[in-house]
């Protein structure tokens, strides 16, 4: 397992992290017992970063983790949630206003059983776009509330989670320098995206670090396929299945390649996947402890082709 520093924030993560979205049977239903050996198995496989929110199942996705922290030191990892992003009774909702999001911090420490977040996110800042106040209002309010929490010790560092890669930037230009000290963006390093890599000298002049998220591109670069509900046109579908395919042939099944190269780039700090299987989190961790096979990724990209950079709908 490799550790690097994400930013200037003094965490040294393992390249490969582990995302409690599953946890909140957010892709399928899920028991409590699996889940807790899934996190153990994160953690015995030298896993030290978990990220969570409130939103994932609707609270349910933190409370099953705080279970399963309890019988885990609390230096074995860091623990990084976020606030803006919620839901009740199936039905989800967006705050991000200096109150409800300090409040929601007070919560989830509450939920998962912790006296410190070592590092808080604002959840998907384009939904903050399209309200009142739009993006400034991350600026001026959102980060403000969160950074009197780091000034109290209630949260180790602060940082901003997107799809949109432009909005992340927009919001780092205008705060002061080191307010925001790490982004999260999902779906943008992958073998059928790669658009994070225009932005990393960005990100790196700012000292700011880089977690990416979801190497399979939310089920595109998988053998199972992607659930009904994913905003990818059809011919991005349509190329990674034959993409899929074509691995299949090689004799390698295309999540573990996707795992791979998520990985791969050194100026990324770690990538996060979810799973509430053990068996799927030991078998990830192998796989991102291996070199992947860098002619089968050409070829890969090669088929997927000028379908690569696809600027998807909001999730």
């Amino acid at each position: 397992m490799r550790y690097t520093e994400l930013g200037k924030t003094g965490m040294k993560l393992s390249h490969i992290s582990f995302g409690a979205s599953s946890l909140g049977s957010v892709f399928r239903e899920t028991n409590e017992k699996e889940s807790f050996e899934a996190v153990e198995t994160a953690i015995e496989g030298g896993i030290n970063f978990i990220d969570v929110s409130p939103y994932y199942g609707h609270y349910k996705a933190e409370t099953v983790l705080g279970k399963a922290l309890r019988s885990i030191p609390r230096d074995k990892y860091y623990l990084s949630t976020k606030v803006g992003r919620y839901g009740k009774d199936g039905v989800n909702t967006w705050d991000y206003s200096a109150k409800r999001v300090t409040d929601s911090v007070y919560e989830s420490m509450e939920r998962l059983g912790v006296d410190y977040i070592d590092l808080i996110n604002v959840h998907d800042i384009e939904f903050q776009a399209s309200l009142p106040g739009g993006l400034q209002k991350v600026a001026d309010e959102t980060l403000p509330a969160l950074t009197e929490l780091k000034s109290k010790g209630i949260v180790g560092h602060v940082g901003i989670t997107d799809l949109q890669l432009e909005n992340l930037k927009w919001v780092i230009e205008h705060v002061e320098k080191g307010t925001v000290e790490s982004i999260l963006n999902f779906c943008h390093y992958t073998l059928n995206d790669d658009a994070l890599t225009d932005y990393l000298d960005f990100f790196e002049q700012h000292n700011i670090g880089i977690i990416n998220a979801s190497p399979l591109s939310m089920g595109l670069l998988s053998q199972r396929g992607v659930p009904d509900w994913h905003p990818a046109p059809k011919a991005l579908v349509d190329v990674c299945r034959k993409a899929a395919d074509y691995c299949n042939e090689k004799g390698i099944a295309i999540e573990r390649l996707a795992v791979q190269y998520s990985v791969s780039d050194p100026r990324i700090t770690t990538t996060l996947f979810s799973s509430a299987n053990p068996a799927n989190v030991r078998r990830n961790i192998e796989w991102a402890n291996e070199e992947p096979d860098w002619q089968l990724v050409k070829e890969v990209k090669d088929i997927i082709g000028n379908q690569q950079r696809v600027t998807w709908a909001n999730s």
